[in-house]
């Protein structure tokens, strides 16, 4: 069963329906409502089926978490993806980590100069935007985000040249 089924909700279910349907279920498989049973193994399935309810809310709370649950659950891995593990969540946010990196780069001072080289690409002073870019690049060499902004404003001055050129030569 998927976090959806276990929780008796509608794949588009609200924020609000999740929150009940737990609560719902939570009163229902609370482990304290069975402390009285004599049976040993139905207690721990019971907990069981708690963990599992409370796992199912833990996901399907979070808007990034339940994305990419239901891409997860879509896909053809359906099985081996419908409890959403400690490993999954690490895998994510490292994932996320990396292309956070990737977008602004990874060393303090190479984002700095890269900051201030969008702040004087946007303010029109394309040389400074040059030469920040370019010192981004000494810290993080590698950074292909960084290069392709460098190449972007290169561009843009080359461009800036020959209109420069062009219309000197038209007077």
């Amino acid at each position: 069963m998927d976090y959806f089924e276990v929780l008796l909700l509608e794949k588009t279910a609200s924020p609000g329906e999740i929150k009940k349907a737990f609560y719902r279920e939570s009163r229902t498989y609370h482990p304290d409502r069975f402390f009285h049973m004599e049976s040993k193994e139905l207690k721990e399935r019971v907990h069981e089926l708690y963990k599992r309810v409370t796992e199912a809310y833990y996901v399907l709370r979070d808007d990034t978490k339940r994305k990419k649950y239901l891409a997860d659950i879509a896909g053809p891995e359906r099985a081996q993806k419908l409890r959403f593990t400690e490993a999954s969540e690490a895998e994510t946010k490292a994932a996320a980590k990396k292309e956070q990196e990737e977008q602004i780069g990874t060393h303090p001072k190479g984002r700095q100069f890269y900051q201030q080289a969008q702040k004087d690409a946007e303010g029109g002073n394309l040389s400074a935007a040059e030469r920040n870019m370019k010192m981004a690049l000494t810290y993080e060499p590698s950074n292909a985000r960084y290069k392709e902004r460098l190449a972007e404003v290169q561009k843009q001055l080359a461009d800036e040249a020959k209109n420069k050129d062009n219309s000197f030569k038209i007077r």
